[in-house]
């Protein structure tokens, strides 16, 4: 059955942002062309939306489809003064929330998440927001644990995304949650953006270009997607990279927004991921393959990160060969 996503622009909605939902769940498809998600756009009342440039958009849908939604999507929007300063949304918007399903899953795209906070919906959780904000967010949430350190958090049935493209790499998220690695990798080809931004990845990066590309970690980040299965420590990094270890690990962080032993243990879970989906193999050989050592490292990697075994993921996401004709 077709996913439904519902998106929900609200006044002050950032065109751009109020766009991602849509351009990157249509480019989930079946390996047919069917696409696994609907998404449709709503507002309250179904009234023309003010942006937060100089037009308005005019939707087909009132708030009433939030009730028949399997994921809603609230889009970035220029926050009310109210709620910036009383931490209590318009009336109208409150009541719109409250028509969301207790088992939809609900998803904030940046400032969205200042809206998830007053309705309640954060309490006790962790959460993100644009990293220039999350300090009001903490202020005027303090039951909430606001993070303003990376990309999107993912609670289950409520995530929370960072500003701009971080809005892409969470709808990417749900899409390899969903359907698996290959699918989102196929989508985001499509839509001509990275496949694989982890959450964790830092919002703000210092030198997200660097200025010696002679000194750049670069080519040592290749070498070890290259090499995958052999068991590479961070000195040999530094060492393949001609660098101290101290000098290597700043210069790794500053490039990519995060350190090079967790970014080493997201590629090898990336690539497990993909060949669950796509290969016959057995675990003990992914497991060697993509550097683990043994299925049980393998297993204790997957159930830190998704909550379910490596077998169990195959299952739920490996795509069966389809019948030979007769």
């Amino acid at each position: 059955m077709t996913h439904r996503v519902a998106v929900l622009a609200l006044d002050g909605v950032l065109p751009l942002d109020l766009g991602i939902p849509a351009r990157v769940f249509n480019e989930a498809c079946e390996p047919d062309g069917t696409r696994l998600y609907s998404v449709t756009t709503c507002s309250i009342g179904g009234r023309p939306v003010r942006t937060h440039e100089d037009y308005k958009i005019v939707v087909d849908h009132d708030e009433s489809l939030l009730e028949s939604a399997d994921t809603v999507v609230i889009a970035t929007q220029e926050p009310s003064e109210r709620l910036l300063a009383t931490g209590e949304p318009p009336d109208d918007v409150a009541a719109a929330l409250k028509r969301i399903g207790p088992d939809t899953r609900i998803v904030s795209l940046c400032t969205s998440a200042f809206l998830l906070a007053a309705a309640g919906l954060l309490d006790g959780r962790r959460a993100t927001t644009h990293w220039a904000l999350c300090d009001r967010l903490a202020r005027l949430f303090p039951k909430v644990e606001v993070d303003p350190n990376v990309l999107f958090v993912d609670n289950g049935r409520i995530l929370t995304s960072a500003g701009g493209a971080a809005g892409i790499d969470l709808c990417l998220h749900l899409v390899r949650m969903d359907h698996g690695a290959a699918v989102a990798a196929a989508a985001a080809r499509r839509c001509v953006v990275a496949p694989w931004r982890e959450g964790g990845q830092a919002q703000f990066i210092e030198h997200p270009v660097p200025q010696d590309t002679d000194r750049s970690t670069s080519a040592t980040r290749q070498w070890v997607l290259d090499n995958l299965a052999e068991p590479i420590t961070l000195e040999d990094m530094a060492r393949h990279a001609n660098m101290s270890v101290r000098t290597f690990t700043r210069r790794f962080r500053s490039e990519v927004g995060s350190s090079p032993q967790k970014w080493l243990a997201q590629r090898r879970l990336a690539h497990a991921r993909l060949l669950l989906e796509t290969t016959e193999l057995p675990i003990a050989r992914i497991a060697t393959a993509c550097g683990f050592g043994d299925p049980v490292a393998l297993r204790k990697h997957f159930y830190a990160n998704l909550g379910l075994s490596p077998l169990a993921y195959r299952r739920a996401h490996h795509a069966p060969e389809p019948a030979a004709a007769s």
